[in-house]
């Protein structure tokens, strides 16, 4: 069973793992060596992370103690980051979360759900009713890499 709770900032460094090779090993699917390294960079500023955690406040997913995800929600409906760990992919966690932001929006009056999908991620939320509503190219460390806006109304 999925648990669902806020961060705390013992949380952070698990965060950063679950990001770094969720881009790493799941991402690198659908975006170049470089891309994916620009994207999650072997040496990056921790505190800079830790302060990128705190701004956006994850809930944490945890499966028998063990974290295996996190996302956010911000009060534009905006979910900032979305992810999940790569040995847990397919196990309910994605909806799980997903489950979560629903009933936080709904509870906060929020009706736009919205977000900056990877390739990787498109099908998983195309699946949770989410619509593209634009592709654009970002630009991350000096690379370019593809990804939509996406949106979904409650």
């Amino acid at each position: 069973m999925v648990l669902i709770r806020h961060y705390t900032e013992n949380d952070a460094e698990a965060l950063w793992h679950i990001f770094f090779n969720t881009i790493r090993i799941i991402n690198s699917r659908d975006y170049s060596q470089l891309q994916v390294e620009a994207w999650a960079p072997e040496s990056f500023d921790f505190s800079v992370w830790k302060t990128k955690m705190r701004t956006i406040n994850p809930f944490v997913a945890e499966i028998n103690g063990v974290i295996v995800g996190y996302t956010d929600l911000q009060s534009s409906g905006l979910i900032d980051h979305f992810f999940c760990h790569h040995e847990f992919q397919g196990k309910g966690v994605g909806r799980a979360l997903m489950d979560h932001v629903m009933s936080q929006g709904k509870a906060l009056n929020i009706t736009r759900f919205y977000s900056e999908v990877s390739i990787t991620a498109k099908p998983f939320y195309e699946h949770l009713g989410f619509t593209v509503v634009n592709e654009q190219t970002i630009e991350v460390r000096g690379e370019k890499l593809v990804n939509y806006v996406m949106e979904k109304f409650s």
